[in-house]
């Protein structure tokens, strides 16, 4: 179904919003602000974005960790003040300032993430037999790099999946390095989406710069999911701009990544592909850019107040917790 111009101007507003937030978390990361660490997801914002816009609010997402998950969550419409709070370590954070980049949105179907890779492959198994028991037709949509794609966890989460038909949407970032490990020397073929061959599902492959592309491949499988025909792999061909997380060297193996490739990804910025498809269509004009762009500056100065002035979390954040030892 052809997206509404309201629509394709909320994309294009999520996608500068979250360029906008993992800008900023990266300097408040530099400024002694957060807590702990970041895996910018600057490059990859079309991902998130393209797959989560205009899902339902009852389907499940397990996030990926570019971005810390910005992208997903931004368009799934949980609020990102939280979501910054929570880096900052405040008390009025997605998980009351403790839980680092794990947040945690309920009412949006985002029940947080984990540090362990592959971790998220039997997670969402279980999400997706919850949604099959509910009978409500909701969808899991469980996201993972091209690293995770190597974790036995995948292939018996996918294997179950395909038994039972769960109603499960594998969506890889692949982005072509797992941490410094180039993926053309872990992985024997071109394509991650060739493993749903294996498991008897549809494997599709996106470009990931293009978010009309990825929305309209996730659409099609999530559709299939709610008809009850089981998952499907879609692989989103993608890059980061930064290294794999602020601080640490950008390196391939052991050497810096070609500059050369990072320039030619740069050149498919999915926000500037985007925008001027959107202003060559005339759905966009150069007038409402520039207010979409000072009301993102707005909104991300507004989140930055509210994760600033929030308290340090102390033992009262227990005091509603469903279990404390």
């Amino acid at each position: 179904m052809a997206l509404k111009k309201e629509q394709l101007i909320q994309m294009y507003t999520n996608l500068v919003r979250t360029r906008k937030m993992d800008e900023l978390v990266v300097k408040s990361l530099m400024e002694g602000k957060v807590v702990g660490f970041f895996h910018s997801g600057q490059g990859s914002e079309a991902v998130g974005v393209g797959a989560c816009s205009f899902l339902r609010d009852d389907d499940f997402v397990y996030p990926h960790h570019r971005g810390h998950g910005i992208s997903y969550m931004l368009a799934k419409g949980a609020s990102l003040k939280e979501y910054l709070a929570e880096h900052y370590g405040r008390a009025n954070g997605m998980a009351g300032g403790i839980a680092g980049f794990h947040g945690v949105d309920i009412k949006h179907g985002l029940f947080g993430s984990a540090g362990t890779i592959g971790s998220q492959f039997p997670v969402s198994v279980g999400w997706g037999l919850a949604c099959k028991k509910n009978g409500r037709g909701q969808v899991t949509l469980c996201c993972f790099g091209d690293g995770s794609s190597n974790r036995g966890t995948l292939h018996e989460a996918m294997n179950v999946a395909a038994v039972w038909k769960l109603p499960i949407v594998w969506l890889c970032e692949n982005n072509l390095y797992a941490q410094f490990m180039p993926l053309k020397d872990a992985y024997a073929r071109e394509d991650i989406a060739d493993l749903a061959a294996g498991y008897n599902m549809p494997g599709v492959v996106v470009d990931g710069q293009d978010v009309i592309a990825v929305h309209e491949a996730v659409q099609a499988a999530v559709e299939r999911a709610r008809a009850g025909e089981g998952p499907s792999l879609i692989e989103c061909k993608t890059y980061r701009y930064r290294s794999h997380s602020e601080g640490s060297s950008d390196i391939s193996h052991v050497d810096p990544r070609p500059a050369e490739e990072i320039e030619a990804w740069k050149k498919r910025d999915p926000i500037k592909l985007f925008r001027e498809k959107l202003l060559e269509q005339k759905i966009l004009t150069a007038a409402e850019n520039k207010r979409i762009e000072k009301e993102a500056d707005e909104w991300v100065a507004d989140a930055d107040k509210f994760a600033t002035e929030g308290k340090v979390p102390g033992p009262e954040i227990f005091e509603n917790a469903l279990y404390v030892e």
